[in-house]
């Protein structure tokens, strides 16, 4: 029986345009220290498993490799998807490349996380969970009422339920209550039991990844099995419907970096002032910037747009990326 780090990479990260494009999705960027938040994810878990395995799509799968590389990484499976359908069928993906009692730890690779002694406790008592035929999901300790983010009920391992992403006034009663986690995206489970739980809620979304995976090519999925598969989140196929959950409260500093907000708070968190004029942020810009009688403003530039926009409007930079992708998609491309 392996452990096994499944680094799920089918992201463009919209919310972080124009930093972020279908070209270099945000996971690629070296931002961190002059590492990408791929790199971070690969060598953050390389002591703790096996082997890792890599489920990306076809146009970023170079840019994988290459971080892999400076991972220190070289030996590693592939699975090049030809188009993204979502998580539960690039999960079955990863299952069927496994033995069936094989351990796969499941993690986004554009997540930045601290206290890496706390990630390695909280992967430890996943698996153990996980070896006893539970769905391990991580939850992590909110620090303030985000709106952004879907929050898991618990009461110590046991999932009581899953939370859609509230509004503000909701998030705050979560905050109060004290039993809630927001929800992560890091999965932990057995091969085996992830693809009965996939079988009993989807079968179809079952049958037609196992269809596209014999029909791969070396690492290389086919399109036209591909189209057929539903596009599902695990959490929507498996998670919120399968008795066999648990989650693990983990104690470690975790932030998605799905926005410029959360950026900004990283780094305020890492004490990274240069970024910071007069109570706002400045992201890619080499350029001398003034800020006058504004303030939480986020200035965004790359050599071919700016961006500006007040912090809290961060979720919707989306709305942008998607109506430039209808309108200029060289821009996002």
């Amino acid at each position: 029986m392996k452990i096994i780090h499944i680094i799920l990479s089918g992201g463009v990260g919209s919310r972080l345009w124009p930093v972020s494009r279908k070209s270099m999705p945000k996971q690629y960027i070296p931002m961190f220290g002059d590492k990408s938040l791929f790199q971070l994810t690969a060598e953050r878990s390389k002591d703790l498993v096996h082997e890792t395995i890599v489920v990306g799509n076809k146009d970023n799968y170079l840019l994988s490799q290459a971080d892999l590389m400076r991972a220190g990484i070289d030996a590693y499976g592939e699975i090049i998807e030809a188009a993204p359908r979502n998580t539960a069928a690039a999960i079955a993906f990863a299952a069927m490349a496994a033995e069936p009692e094989d351990v796969l730890l499941v993690t986004p690779s554009d997540h930045i996380i601290t206290n890496e002694a706390a990630y390695a406790s909280a992967v430890s008592e996943a698996i153990e969970l996980a070896r006893e035929g539970y769905l391990v999901t991580f939850g992590i300790t909110p620090t303030k009422p985000e709106t952004g983010y879907g929050y898991i009920e618990y009461n110590g391992n046991e999932v009581i339920s899953f939370r859609e992403k509230p509004n503000e006034q909701t998030a705050q009663s979560f905050l109060d209550d004290g039993h809630f986690l927001w929800n992560s995206g890091m999965f932990c489970f057995q091969a085996a039991t992830y693809l009965y739980e996939l079988a009993a809620f989807e079968p179809h979304i079952l049958e037609t990844s196992l269809n596209c995976y014999e029909a791969r090519r070396g690492s290389f999925l086919p399109e036209t099995e591909t189209a057929l598969i539903p596009s599902k989140s695990i959490d929507y196929a498996v998670m919120e419907r399968s008795e066999k959950i648990r989650v693990v409260q983990t104690h470690f500093g975790w932030s998605d970096l799905g926005s410029f907000e959360s950026i900004w708070e990283h780094w305020e968190g890492q004490g990274e002032i240069h970024h910071f004029k007069d109570n706002n942020c400045v992201v890619g810009s080499e350029k001398h910037v003034e800020f006058l009688g504004v303030s939480n403003i986020v200035l965004v530039e790359t050599n071919d747009a700016i961006l500006v926009l007040a912090k809290n409007s961060s979720q919707d930079v989306k709305k942008i990326y998607e109506r430039l992708e209808r309108e200029k998609p060289e821009l996002v491309n």
